[in-house]
């Protein structure tokens, strides 16, 4: 392969693509997305680039796969140009790399547990997915973005779910500008960056995927 070609192995509604997309982007990083369809058949080239766990996204840089989002975003940041998205100091990437893996531990699964659950269930797994907003909240604190003044890596980690809340509250019955009004004001504020907008499914897509994977399920 060329020098700096650059393949990610995709699907369109995964927020863990997202975040990968959007760090491509703010880097201005020229890529070729290849589609995967999860549902009907994996390609070759993404069971042979990620043989373990045979999931997306995988970044393929002059051939070389990259696996895992986060993991993902952190190469993107350490490879390409400047704007860098961790923060310059040492703290500042310690904190980032502790609430990334928050994030990862928690907020899809979290949301997973509301769209999978009835009754009783349903009211635990939204309230304890609620609590895990409230905990991101805490560390948004009273500043713009996630790392401080500027949009960088945690918002790129946590955005891209972001586009999933809309079918969280629907089968969930709640509002999350209601119960966290501090995450719908900085969600809102990172859909005012391009390489956001321009990545961030609209929420019918996501709601009827999860109306899917609910029959798929058995809940409905």
């Amino acid at each position: 392969m060329s020098k700096d070609e650059v393949v990610l192995l995709d699907f369109g509604l995964s927020p863990f693509c997202m975040r990968v997309r959007i760090a491509l982007a703010e880097k201005g990083v020229q890529y070729e997305a290849q589609e995967e369809d999860l549902f009907g058949g994996k390609s070759e080239l993404l069971q042979k680039s990620n043989p373990i766990y045979e999931k997306v996204p995988v970044l393929l840089h002059n051939g070389k796969p990259i696996l895992e989002s986060t993991n993902i975003v952190y190469y993107i940041d350490e490879t390409f140009a400047s704007p860098t998205l961790l923060p310059a100091c040492s703290y500042g990437r310690s904190r980032a790399r502790f609430w990334a893996d928050f994030i990862d531990k928690k907020v899809f699964d979290g949301g997973a547990a509301i769209w999978r659950s009835k009754g009783d269930k349903l009211e635990l797994a939204k309230n304890e997915f609620i609590d895990i907003l409230k905990k991101l909240e805490g560390a948004l604190g009273d500043k713009d973005y996630l790392g401080g003044d500027k949009f960088g890596f945690l918002d790129i980690v946590l955005i891209g779910s972001s586009s999933w809340f809309p079918a969280y509250e629907k089968f969930g019955g709640f509002k999350i500008e209601d119960e966290c009004p501090k995450i719908e004001a900085w969600i809102k504020r990172c859909k005012g960056r391009e390489s956001v907008a321009k990545t961030l499914p609209v929420p019918q897509q996501v709601c009827e995927l999860v109306g899917m994977l609910r029959k798929m399920h058995g809940i409905e």
